[in-house]
């Protein structure tokens, strides 16, 4: 599926014209820059807008902390008044005294403060006002407060809001207080004993607090809960409480300090959460992520009309400069079309930019030898593709790599290893002269090691059927050859002269000077051929001859590289005769290292 669509706009671009394409591109890139600018300021407002809810969410728990902060230092400056300027001060074997101070204590904490007592550290009560007779049923010593003020001397303690329900009140009056309570060090006959105090504010005072609360979002409201998430205040704390409305307190009790976003009973919220000192307390404020987001359809609308309006007015603007920058290359397309359809006198001349006023210029300079080359280029060009391709293909032969690793398996299965690793040894090499490191062109002396390579393997495969040497005339090994043209040769008689010997077959190979020319002779002692297969071997249209084991490339193949490359007068020569051996015959120029510099970048010369 994804390679058919690829074609088809493989297909669709071929067919379309240049101006429809710079059209088209110029239009896309703008609509996607314009489409990724736009999200980029959308994200951002929303970004933004979020930011902006949240610190407008923090302010507002920030105030309110603040008032949080005011109510529960002034319940603990009644706590350190009533500890440290009272209890500190008085004897409990004075009576009445506590009492009094207490009750004076309370009247000028009235409006906020709903009882004050001290009780021993078994839980009697010592003094309290304004009431001070306890109930009968009450047991202080088993309290919350009571328990946790005594494990935990050091600190105060600021309970939940609970109802009141200590003393007897004739009024029945039983209100909902917050309770601070610390252990106390009480005074009796000069002995210190322990006891604890109990300041009980009223909670109304912290329920106007936050009820008072003002979002910048009409839906957004505002709770508070202790450190485990108990609900202290709640807007709707009375629906939570008859179970016809949840909260997602005891998760937000977990949350840190800082702004979150949640999804609760399907809808997404913005919380932020404010930790109360002293108590571990935690307000909580709630924004529904749906009001933050009110204003985004609105945004998202006028985007949607703007970018429709950019697209028309970009078409319109692309169209018109793409058809001004196309029509000199349009120009130039017909004048190489009717070029293409034979015309005589073409005019190339256009006018545009310098590119294509040069381009121009340049064909029309190019089209009278074009005209003249162009048949003999395509031939010789073709042919010495197709050879450059056989040698390609002829540097690896898989058969000969299969039959050669196949030996060394069986040497190395056989306790042969020192055999094998020569083998191994003189493949490596050979395979390595035959990259050559991608030039075509290479010292004689790499061609000669290269042939000993791979007579050292046939050998060894052969075991030893036949014998072979390579001499080489002084100062010819450094001259430059084309690689691989004595390979095929050797295969050619090993595979056809020597399959067949009994250990007395020879194969000699000699390179030596010869005027301008270099000859390298390949001799064996082989069954030879007539001389129909003679010619057959050289003739650029002759069958094949090498059958299955040939190399790939054969007589025919290196004799045509050698004159593509160097001429006419350069290649091979073969002489034999049926039981009388054959002689191969390689002439290549006499090339030293500048020669061989040019051909590999230049080609003959």
């Amino acid at each position: 599926m994804r390679q058919s669509l690829r074609q088809r706009w493989q297909a669709l671009y071929h067919r379309s014209s240049i101006q429809f394409v710079l059209s088209l591109s110029f239009t896309a890139v703008a609509i996607v820059g314009m489409v990724f600018m736009g999200l980029a300021l959308f994200l951002r407002f929303s970004a933004t807008s979020n930011a902006l809810a949240a610190e407008s969410s923090k302010q507002v728990l920030s105030q309110v902390n603040r008032n949080l902060d005011h109510y529960l230092r002034s319940m603990m400056r009644v706590s350190n008044t009533a500890y440290y300027q009272v209890i500190k001060d008085l004897d409990l074997a004075a009576e009445g005294d506590l009492d009094a101070a207490l009750d004076l204590l309370y009247e000028n904490n009235r409006d906020s403060l709903v009882s004050i007592a001290v009780f021993s550290q078994e839980g009697d009560l010592i003094a309290a006002a304004p009431l001070a007779a306890l109930k009968p049923s009450v047991t202080p010593a088993r309290e919350i407060w009571f328990t946790t003020a005594m494990e935990q001397i050091e600190n105060l303690h600021f309970s939940t809001p609970h109802v009141q329900n200590l003393f007897q009140d004739p009024d029945h009056h039983y209100r909902w207080v917050v309770s601070l309570s610390r252990q106390v060090e009480l005074t009796r006959r000069g002995s210190i004993e322990s006891g604890v105090l109990l300041v009980d504010m009223n909670f109304s005072g912290i329920e106007q607090l936050c009820k008072d609360v003002t979002f910048a979002y009409d839906q957004g409201y505002l709770y508070l809960t202790d450190s485990s998430g108990e609900l202290i205040y709640h807007p709707r704390q009375q629906l939570i409480y008859a179970g016809l409305l949840e909260e997602n307190n005891l998760t937000a009790a977990g949350y840190p300090d800082g702004s979150h976003t949640e999804t609760f009973q399907g809808q997404q919220r913005q919380v932020t959460v404010k930790t109360v000192g002293y108590t571990g307390w935690k307000l909580v404020g709630v924004v529904p992520a749906e009001q933050v987001l009110d204003n985004y359809g609105q945004i998202l609308l006028f985007f949607f009309f703007i970018v429709l309006f950019s697209i028309f007015l970009l078409v319109f603007v692309n169209l018109r400069l793409s058809e001004w920058i196309t029509a000199p290359m349009k120009k130039l397309d017909r004048a190489v079309r009717e070029l293409e359809a034979g015309q005589e006198g073409v005019d190339f001349s256009v006018n545009g930019p310098h590119e294509l006023e040069h381009l121009s210029r340049s064909i029309q300079s190019m089209v009278s030898t074009l005209r003249h080359l162009m048949d003999d280029i395509l031939e010789q060009e073709e042919q010495k593709r197709r050879s450059e391709l056989d040698v390609l293909q002829s540097q690896i032969n898989p058969h000969f790599l299969y039959n050669t690793l196949d030996s060394v398996v069986w040497m190395t299965e056989n306790g042969r290893t020192e055999d094998a690793v020569v083998m191994l040894t003189a493949l490596a090499r050979f395979f390595r002269i035959s990259l050559s490191r991608g030039s075509n062109i290479i010292p004689i002396a790499d061609e000669l090691e290269h042939a000993r390579h791979y007579l050292t393997i046939q050998k060894m495969r052969y075991k030893n059927k036949f014998s072979a040497d390579i001499t080489a005339e002084s100062g010819v090994e450094s001259l430059y050859t084309i690689k691989l043209i004595i390979q095929p040769i050797l295969e050619n008689a090993i595979y056809h002269g020597m399959a067949y010997a009994d250990g007395d077959g020879e194969i000699h190979i000699r390179a030596f000077r010869d005027g301008e020319d270099v000859i390298i002779e390949v001799a064996d002692n082989g069954p030879g051929m007539p001389e129909d297969l003679v010619e057959q071997l050289l003739s650029p249209h002759g069958p094949a001859v090498s059958g299955a084991k040939g190399s790939g490339i054969g007589f025919r193949n290196v004799h045509q590289r050698i004159q593509l490359t160097f001429g006419p007068t350069y290649g091979l020569t073969i002489l034999s005769e049926p039981d009388s051996g054959t002689t191969v015959r390689i002439r290549i120029p006499a090339l030293d290292e500048s020669a061989a510099a040019a051909y590999r970048k230049e080609g003959p010369v």
